[in-house]
């Protein structure tokens, strides 16, 4: 009986470093399998989004990826 009871807790060890790992990889990249740099996102992938979404003409598109280059 002693002997189930290390086994259970070894068990038990594993699996939770095996989940841990598991989520340390998934936080470190996208869901497209690309790396992940947290939520701070480039001032160009920004404007990229904004365009888009319509929220800003071509022109100041334009004009602002002119400014951040």
């Amino acid at each position: 009986m002693m002997g189930f009871g290390m086994m259970g807790g070894m068990l038990v060890f594993w699996v939770i470093v095996i989940v841990l790992a598991v989520l340390l990889v998934k936080g470190l990249f996208n869901s497209d399998g690309t790396r992940s740099e947290g939520n701070a996102n480039t001032a160009k992938q920004i404007l990229d989004e904004r365009y888009a979404r319509g929220e800003i003409t071509q022109e100041q598109y334009q004009t602002m990826a002119k400014d951040i280059r």
